[in-house]
């Protein structure tokens, strides 16, 4: 693949899932741009740099040793590869367009000025959409002087499971605009690239009821448009604490047993007498069971979402919940597990 598209519902960490594949594809010495269409510096925050002006930045280098890979035994190591980065300003992007396409030069910075660009993006938002798809899909066809590419693999952050399938299909959103010229040349170029075979669209999801269904409902929305759909990206998962049979036994009485377990566990400071063990530990013993059932209720939900998850026949990766939050460190090791698991 070659475009990699990564949505989710707000909320879900598309943004950091978006940045740890672009470093995931990076790690066996190509070239990897990951560019972002929100305006909301995203990816600037990620990597603790300073906003991303409108134009291609290096902001990372990255080994598989880095993501905590071994070498992959096929052949000589493959020195390490690069994150370019590119924040898409669609005002920019438009008068880059008008002077592309017809040559306005300063005349479209006098446009600037009196706002159509902020008219025309608004009365039709299909243009700014093409703006935005355009561009990550021109660095996708892009090759330098040697006939290369320019990028090996390009990683979108796009907007969000709701409005996902409209921004991706440029062709229908702009056919009522123009049925004929530069922009309708544009959509179709870009409906090219986003159909194509080296495409593949991502959702990033929770095990929680309302980011799964946005999910079920975005991969069906995405299959009616003729949209390449890639894979499923859990993101954010919880590490097991109780084993099967303890979440089974969790409705069950057993106040008595987690009183002689906390007893034994010396919890009960220096009472000798069972009874004074018990009145010492008492007051422990309902919050720990309250837990306990909230846990199981907890496995059990995520267990019904990973069954409705795999009802959709779709690669499926899975990302630990970073307790201490997620800094470059933690971007890394996300890297890692996406490239252990074959996302990259």
């Amino acid at each position: 693949m070659r475009l990699h598209v990564v949505s989710g519902k707000g909320g879900t960490g598309k943004t950091t899932v978006a940045a740890a594949l672009a470093l995931a594809l990076a790690a066996e010495g190509g070239r990897t741009l990951l560019i972002e269409v929100e305006g909301r510096q995203g990816i600037a925050e990620l990597f603790g740099i300073a906003a991303l002006p409108y134009e291609e930045r290096r902001i990372a280098s990255v080994s598989r040793a880095q993501l905590g890979l071994a070498p992959d035994g096929r052949g000589p190591t493959r020195g390490g590869g690069e994150v370019f980065a590119l924040a898409i300003d669609t005002e920019q992007a438009l008068l880059e367009y008008l002077d592309m396409f017809y040559k306005l030069g300063r005349a479209g910075k006098a446009l600037q000025k009196v706002g159509f660009v902020d008219f025309a993006t608004t009365i039709a938002p299909g243009v700014r959409d093409v703006l935005l798809t355009g561009k990550a899909c021109e660095a996708a066809r892009r090759k330098g002087p040697d006939g290369r590419r320019a990028y090996d693999a390009i990683v979108m952050d796009a907007p969000p499971t709701g409005r996902l399938t409209r921004f991706l299909n440029v062709n229908s959103e702009v056919a009522g605009l123009a049925r004929f010229g530069p922009i309708h040349s544009q959509a179709q170029a870009v409906m090219r690239v986003l159909r194509s075979p080296e495409t593949a669209v991502h959702l990033v999801t929770l095990l929680e009821e309302m980011p799964v269904q946005e999910t079920v409902d975005g991969f069906a929305e995405l299959r009616e448009a003729q949209l390449p759909v890639g894979g499923v990206v859990v993101n954010m998962v919880r590490p097991p604490i109780l084993d099967a049979a303890a979440v089974a036994a969790v409705d069950g009485d057993h106040r008595e047993e987690v009183a002689v377990a906390l007893g034994e566990a010396g919890l009960g400071g220096r009472a000798r007498t069972g009874a004074a063990v018990r009145a010492a530990v008492e007051p422990l013993i309902e919050p720990l069971l309250d837990q306990a059932r909230e846990h199981a209720e907890r496995v059990e939900l995520e267990r019904d979402q990973r069954a409705d998850l795999q009802h959709l026949k779709l690669p499926t990766y899975e990302l630990p919940l970073l307790g201490e939050g997620v800094d470059l460190g933690g971007l890394y090791r996300l890297a890692g597990e996406l490239k252990r698991q074959g996302a990259a």
